[in-house]
């Protein structure tokens, strides 16, 4: 009960304080706090002549709400939104304004509103419970906000006419952006409050995860034969790589037979293959952890980013496995799929608290047919992730750790990595791009 109150506490205030923030310029926010000032001073009519500026704030506050109340327009909205972006990237699009009405409108700003990204009440609740709730305020994202959007200043538009705005925008977390609408301002002749008209003007925009650079990689692993060739890994079922056309021979699959150049010949004429060697990595992201350590998973979702982004150049594949609601094995590389893509996967990955870690260690296994080496970035070093270490030593797998740490955390045992030091790394949260610069 206790937390379902907080939980209303939290959501009625910051609507308040993003409400009052919109609503009010930061000299309307001066003028309302001198206004409060002047009303405690001013108690005693006799002692001080504060009650005298208190009328003159007062009054003057009134007439700006009451100015902001007759602001009437209709504008039509729409933008040039990319489909992606990253975060911690500035991003400016371009918006189109049109006034719908017969008079020139000037003295007008553009807000974008952004669809609510508030905790909910099941995430509130994991923070609140111990022995998380002391570290609540860390964990959240910077004001709840999950993209910073700049006021823009709009030029006089004459009547049914239009203007076109730049807009900048910096998004703080990755995953679908939505913008649910914008708003035409207009601040009274004072100066201190905005009067409003919503334009409703949905959009969407993909925040990819943060990348940081990497300096040039060894990858562990060499060349394998995969079964099949590249196209196994895009399709279902057993394929391969298309080399030529040739004759029909006693015992070809009939499924391999050219119709089209039977039909040209006048004999069967049969599509011969050839299996490929090649690398192929697998990227395991560590995806179980608790709510508190919401910051530490997103600098792993980083970091498995930015090792995507390197791969995909040294023309090798890339099967990127994590648990999430189910267990995920996402193939990219050689063509079969872009950095992009594999990005935007990565843009939807969230925690995974109420499965077993064995999930992923059983994803590796299936899968570990045909890998040339793994790339592991896990949240924690203990026994059950040092156990999956192990088996994928086992394999005779090449193998780099990267665990993330928290500073001040005491140094970590090597483990079964004991055998290979150079390939064991820990990055610190807060120097993580320095970390990978060292490896």
């Amino acid at each position: 009960m206790l937390t379902r109150l907080s939980y209303r506490a939290y959501r009625r205030s910051s609507s308040l304080r993003y409400r009052f923030e919109r609503r009010f310029t930061r000299a309307g926010t001066l003028v309302i706090a001198s206004t409060i000032f002047a009303a405690g001073l001013g108690v005693d009519l006799d002692q001080s002549l504060a009650y005298q500026l208190f009328s003159f704030l007062f009054v003057l506050l009134g007439i700006s709400v009451i100015s902001a109340v007759t602001f009437r327009g209709r504008f039509g909205v729409s933008r040039s939104l990319p489909r992606f972006a990253s975060v911690g990237q500035k991003l400016t699009y371009a918006v189109h304004i049109e006034n719908g009405t017969l008079t020139k409108q000037s003295g007008l700003t553009l807000l974008e509103n952004l669809a609510d990204a508030r905790m909910s009440f099941v995430e509130f609740a994991a923070l609140s419970r111990p022995p998380y709730s002391r570290s609540f305020r860390r964990v959240r994202f910077p004001s709840g906000k999950r993209a910073v959007v700049k006021p823009c200043s709009i030029p006089p538009i004459g009547p049914h006419s239009a203007a076109t705005v730049q807009v900048e925008l910096l998004p703080l977390r990755r995953g679908p952006l939505r913008v649910i609408g914008a708003t035409v301002a207009r601040t009274d002749p004072f100066g201190l409050v905005r009067a409003f008209v919503n334009v409703p003007a949905p959009d969407t925009v993909v925040v990819l995860p943060r990348r940081y650079p990497l300096p040039p990689l060894a990858l562990p692993g060499t060349l394998k034969y995969q079964q099949g060739g590249v196209a196994l890994a895009s399709s279902v079922g057993e394929s391969e790589e298309f080399v030529s056309l040739r004759e029909y021979r006693q015992g070809d699959p009939m499924r391999h037979i050219h119709w089209k150049s039977w039909a040209r010949t006048g004999k069967p004429i049969i599509k011969e293959f050839q299996e490929e060697f090649f690398v192929r990595h697998a990227l395991i992201l560590d995806t179980f952890a608790a709510p508190h350590q919401r910051e530490l998973f997103e600098e792993a979702v980083s970091v498995a980013a930015s090792f995507a982004c390197t791969i995909q150049t040294q023309e090798s594949l890339l099967d990127l496995m994590f648990v999430g609601p189910q267990a995920f094995c996402f193939t990219a590389g050689r063509g079969v799929a872009h950095t992009e893509q594999i990005l935007e996967v990565l843009a939807a990955v969230d925690l995974c608290s109420d499965k077993a870690f064995s999930k992923l260690e059983a994803l590796v296994l299936q899968h570990i047919t045909g890998v040339s080496g793994c790339l592991c970035i896990f949240l924690a070093w203990d026994e059950a992730r040092q156990n999956l270490v192990q088996t994928l030593r086992a394999f005779g797998l090449p193998l780099w750790v990267l665990v993330l740490v928290k500073p001040n955390d005491r140094p970590l045992d090597l483990g079964p990595m004991a055998s290979d030091p150079l390939n064991f790394h820990t990055l610190e949260l807060g120097e993580i791009a320095e970390g990978l610069q060292r490896l």
